[in-house]
């Protein structure tokens, strides 16, 4: 289901009405009529809401003799909201190439010629510092801590509070012998 199905869908069942309707459908199949006089309501209101039923995906009809015949459509409902929600969408795509905008904005913000100017005060400033410095390291290589004080030197004279704060955010892991690997 697409996040504008999804919402036409909910903006759908957001009416009592509606909902007194599809209630009546889950004990058995009718047409308008015999609806209308169910919920004490005309035929024409019935019509209405069963019309934006169906357009939603909510319900069926089909043919009987001489009567229009709605059903609930339960396939509809048993789609997970988290499944909607997992789905990926163009808004998803946009979304990522915004952050993807924003982490090359601060990247350029911080970094002049491959050296960083100052650590951010801003702890997501700081995490896209880290994680571009963090490519410096090889995955699954140990590093004594002299190494990573050097590497780091590269970046900024204040290699000790990049190295805390790179082991803090889990970009880099330390054990008791003082070795370093990259996470």
């Amino acid at each position: 289901m697409t996040d504008q199905e999804a919402i036409v869908f909910f903006k759908c069942l957001a009416d009592k009405s509606r909902l007194t309707i599809l209630k009546s459908l889950m004990e058995e199949d009718m047409y308008v009529e015999r609806l209308a006089e169910r919920l004490g309501v005309t035929s024409a209101t019935v019509s209405f809401h069963l019309k934006k039923l169906e357009e939603a995906g909510a319900v069926c009809s089909y043919k009987d003799q001489y009567y229009m015949m709605y059903r609930v459509n339960k396939e509809a409902f048993e789609v997970s909201i988290l499944d909607i929600l997992r789905e990926k969408t163009s808004e998803s795509d946009a979304q990522t190439e915004r952050e993807e905008a924003y982490r090359r904005k601060v990247i350029a913000a911080f970094f002049e010629y491959g050296k960083l100017r100052s650590i951010p005060c801003q702890s997501k400033k700081e995490r896209i510092v880290l994680e571009e410095i963090a490519k410096a390291f090889e995955s699954g290589r140990e590093y004594a801590e002299s190494e990573v004080n050097d590497i780091l030197l590269g970046f900024h004279e204040d290699y000790c509070t990049l190295r805390k704060d790179m082991v803090s955010e889990g970009l880099l892991s330390r054990d008791n012998n003082s070795v370093y690997v990259k996470n």
